[in-house]
């Protein structure tokens, strides 16, 4: 009977046992931009998870995927963030974020807008150097703006502790996601807000959007006000209905192929994986002088993405780089004959924000 009520307590109220966390890569395992060091703006740590800031003086921060995980808890990997050089005060129209965004075609079972909408509970386990209460969100864009926030307590210093939060059903007039490819919602855990987006609470339930309504008053800001604050997050998981159920491993290969649909990026082991370019790749009259190759994204992209050619002899002289969501296509302009030019390493960003 222990068992049975064991297993009872840790399945969804609603939908189903697979498939169920809206977010990806919240164990943090994939990071395909490597970590980084003295940040002035923002920028993504581990795959779709990124700071932002809005009127910074001071700051210079770090963000890197760390083995610093609870104990016991099944996790490999957190994303951390680190404060090198802090702000000397939050100014009223500063505000400072990590958000995890997703997809609206992906939050249609929420039904958002409607008197059926649902309720979603996010889990998530932080750590942070800084104690105090801190806000966390959700805020929609589509139609008309709306937001909800909520706020935890980190109780003690430097020590893992798991936070579960639930939020109302949004049946507001103007709630519903577009069923789009576009951005469908904001996950946002507030590290710093200004009294210019910090005056009006939210926690009662959605509400439309106003600036003063961003973050949650009296919420701390010493994270981003203390040099070497840290904060620390994993285990993330946002789902349909009142209840945190246990958080939905998966494998990295399945985590990566999402990831892949917003960021992939490309970097040669070698000389047998560059992408070469041959010059001239065909006769004609006159002579064809350029020189293109093709590579296919290993997933569908969410939107045709920004190509970024990084490091290998074609990136002085390319004259484009264009892509659709299924394939990217580089031209190298060269006047010179049985030319070889490579491209080492480059990036596809169809990221939402």
């Amino acid at each position: 009977m222990g068992n049975a009520r064991n297993l009872a307590d840790n399945l969804p109220l609603e939908g189903s046992l697979s498939g169920r966390n809206l977010v990806i890569n919240g164990a943090q395992n994939v990071i395909q931009r490597g970590n980084k060091t003295g940040l002035t703006a923002q920028a993504y740590g581990t795959d779709r998870f990124s700071f932002t800031i809005s009127g910074r003086d001071q700051l210079v921060y770090n963000l890197a995927q760390n083995t610093d995980v609870p104990s016991g808890s099944g996790f490999l990997n957190s994303l951390s963030f680190q404060t090198t050089t802090p702000e000397s005060a939050i100014e009223a129209g500063e505000y400072a974020f990590i958000s995890h965004q997703i997809e609206a075609q992906n939050l249609q079972q929420l039904a958002y807008g409607t008197s059926g909408a649902k309720k979603v509970t996010v889990s998530f386990w932080v750590k942070s150097s800084v104690t105090g209460t801190f806000c966390f969100g959700l805020y929609k864009g589509d139609n008309t703006g709306q937001i909800h926030n909520k706020t935890y307590t980190i109780n003690s210093a430097s020590t893992w502790e798991k936070k579960t939060i639930t939020f109302e059903a949004n049946t507001l007039s103007g709630g519903a996601i577009d069923d789009d490819n576009g951005l469908g919602l904001y996950m946002t855990w507030h590290l710093a807000a200004g009294s210019s987006y910090d005056s009006v609470s939210t926690t009662s339930g959605w509400s439309n959007y106003s600036t003063t309504k961003w973050c949650e008053p009296n919420t701390t800001d010493a994270v981003l006000t203390t040099t070497n604050a840290t904060f620390y997050l994993t285990g993330v998981q946002l789902e349909v209905g009142s209840k945190a159920t246990a958080f939905e491993h998966e494998p990295f290969g399945i985590t990566l192929a999402k990831c892949q649909r917003y960021f992939f990026s490309w970097t040669s082991s070698g000389l047998s994986d560059n992408l070469y370019l041959s010059t001239p790749y065909a006769s004609g009259t006159p002579p064809n002088t350029s020189a293109s190759v093709a590579y296919t994204f290993p997933v569908t992209m969410r939107t045709a993405p920004t190509m970024s050619a990084l490091t290998g002899s074609a990136v002085s002289n390319l004259n484009r780089f264009t892509s659709s969501v299924h394939n990217a296509t580089a031209q190298h302009a060269s006047t010179s004959p049985n030319g070889a030019y490579s491209l080492e390493t480059w990036t596809a960003d169809a990221e939402l924000l």
